[in-house]
């Protein structure tokens, strides 16, 4: 499932990605599901998009180029990133044939990893991570997983689940380093954009930390010291949301986790997440996600009372 942003929500005075010319349309994928890319094969997008889950890329041949947050970033045959979908991206290059496994893994699964704490905290800043220790097993791996998950089968979809954790968990033990790091500035970019660029990562960031919080458009916009219309406008260029629909994002996925992991109330845990209200919880739950909170829930409790997605 995806939408299109239609292109009056941009600011139509200079294009924010590579090749998106003014007012071109930003796709954002609304499944927020535990899923598996449906083809190998690897493409460039004619745009960005974005999305809420956690991506793994496993290139098994060939050489990919993302642009990501205004760097041009390349990864080759036997290598393994992974990334949060909610910084815009976009492959821009590929040398053909090249091939990989894309995985899409719930927030709440990296949330449930609290021993991660340092790599959790890198990628929702924006970091583009790539483990520095590669098993001589992890292509078949990570193709079985591709194709358990596209079976749709909720029992294997448990198991594969429990096993990329401990892979994830291997990542932090054994090594990772952020791409970014490393990656050029895009040749896309003009000075005045690559400022835009990071003017919105410390924005995304400080949403990131403080979303549980009473803060406004205001508070965002002073943390870089621009002025609160202008804030929005390269925000929403950018990421394509306005800086509210990203705070009430962050506060729905921070929800979404707590209805999982733990058994608080749910008034509590709209309260705690940043929202004034429980109407105006359940009405922002029941746009996004299509059920109520209470029936959400209902789907990951067991006899115990515990998730089982996330023992």
């Amino acid at each position: 499932m995806s939408r299109i942003i239609p292109s009056d929500f941009y600011d139509e005075s200079v294009p924010a990605v590579p090749d998106m010319t003014p007012g071109y349309p930003l796709v954002v994928f609304g499944n927020d599901g535990f899923c598996a890319g449906k083809t190998l094969d690897v493409a460039c997008m004619p745009g960005p998009h974005m999305h809420s889950q956690i991506e793994l890329n496993f290139v098994l041949e060939g050489k990919m180029t993302y642009w990501f947050d205004g760097r041009a970033i390349s990864v080759s045959a036997g290598r393994l990133v992974l990334f949060w979908g909610m910084v815009p991206h976009q492959v821009t290059e590929v040398e053909k044939p090249t091939k990989f496994v894309c995985l899409y893994v719930p927030m709440s699964v990296f949330l449930s990893l609290p021993s991660l704490s340092d790599l959790r905290e890198a990628m929702f800043k924006g970091a583009v991570i790539e483990a520095t220790s590669i098993k001589e097993f992890d292509a078949e791996i990570f193709k079985r997983w591709r194709t358990e998950l596209l079976s749709n089968g909720q029992d294997i979809e448990q198991v594969v689940r429990e096993e990329l954790k401990s892979r994830v968990r291997r990542i932090d033990l054994e090594g990772w380093r952020d791409l970014r790091d490393l990656a050029e500035a895009s040749p896309h970019f003009s000075p005045s954009d690559s400022e835009g660029a990071r003017h919105i990562e410390r924005m995304a960031r400080f949403i990131g930390e403080h979303a549980g919080e009473d803060i406004s458009v205001d508070d965002v916009a002073r943390v870089v010291g621009l002025h609160a219309n202008y804030a929005m406008t390269i925000f929403k260029r950018g990421v394509g949301l306005s800086i509210n629909q990203a705070i009430i994002r962050h506060r729905l996925d921070a929800a979404q986790s707590m209805l999982i992991a733990t058994e608080n109330s749910i008034s509590s845990i709209a309260f705690d997440c940043g929202f004034g209200s429980l109407s105006r919880f359940y009405e922002a739950f029941r746009k996004r996600f299509n059920t109520t909170p209470v029936q959400f829930r209902r789907k990951f409790e067991t006899t115990t009372g515990v998730d089982a997605l996330l023992s």
